[in-house]
């Protein structure tokens, strides 16, 4: 279990609390409903051990019950994050990369897959900066950067989508990264061809069928 400093600050003053770093970083972003002031304290400056008072407490969050404002410091506040964590951080999604590039990528010129170890060595070499979002999000863009050290293919599968006019809001910010043209009907719903790598297709319908409950429309177009 790591330690970390969840902090905040309201009514222009420091508020500050020791947290777990997983579970905080799960409550952030709403994968969990619970987290726990370490030592059931609040802190003007948790180094020092300076205690938040209970009139700065009040006056900043309306009350003293430390849960309660544990739940408004890390979902509002900063939580830091270690190098250590960062480090893993990167590690996995280098992983994730590396594992979607060497299974639906060719050496243009010899038609033969790249190995693991040669992408993330072409990744390293391009210095790819990889970001905290999902990997299917940025493959477009890493393949441009890297394709700069290393002739690279993605295999891709083109397909047509019509999507009902009443989820065409959500579904649309689903197919954007991936559209080759794009058709709206008179009736409000929308057809598109998309080109999509072939190893996150079954994670690009999930997504569609899960925007659309299961409404849309998709046809593999055959070269």
């Amino acid at each position: 279990m790591t330690q970390t400093i969840a902090r905040i600050k309201a009514k222009g003053k420091p508020f500050e609390i020791m947290v777990d770093l997983d579970n905080a970083l799960k409550f952030k972003k709403g994968a969990s409903s619970w987290i726990e002031a370490e030592g059931d304290r609040i802190f003007s400056d948790i180094k020092k051990g300076f205690a938040a008072s209970e009139k700065d407490l009040n006056e900043a969050f309306g009350t003293t019950d430390v849960s309660e404002i544990a739940k408004k410091i890390v979902k509002d506040g900063e939580v830091l994050v270690t190098q250590e964590h960062r480090d893993e951080e990167r590690e996995n999604k280098i992983k994730q990369v590396v594992d979607i590039l060497s299974r639906n990528t060719i050496n243009p010129q010899t038609g033969n897959p790249h190995t693991p170890d040669r992408i993330k060595k072409a990744l390293e070499e391009a210095h790819v900066n990889i970001k905290n979002t999902p990997i299917d999000s940025q493959i477009k863009e890493i393949m441009e950067e890297i394709s700069k050290i290393l002739p690279i293919k993605i295999e891709t599968k083109r397909i047509k989508v019509t999507i009902p006019a009443i989820h065409t809001g959500k579904a649309y910010s689903i197919i954007s990264q991936y559209k080759e043209e794009e058709n709206w009907l008179n009736d409000g719903s929308l057809e598109a061809t998309v080109s999509i790598p072939a190893g996150i297709i079954m994670d690009f319908y999930d997504k569609l069928n899960s925007a659309t409950h299961g409404s849309v429309l998709t046809q593999e177009i055959k070269e």
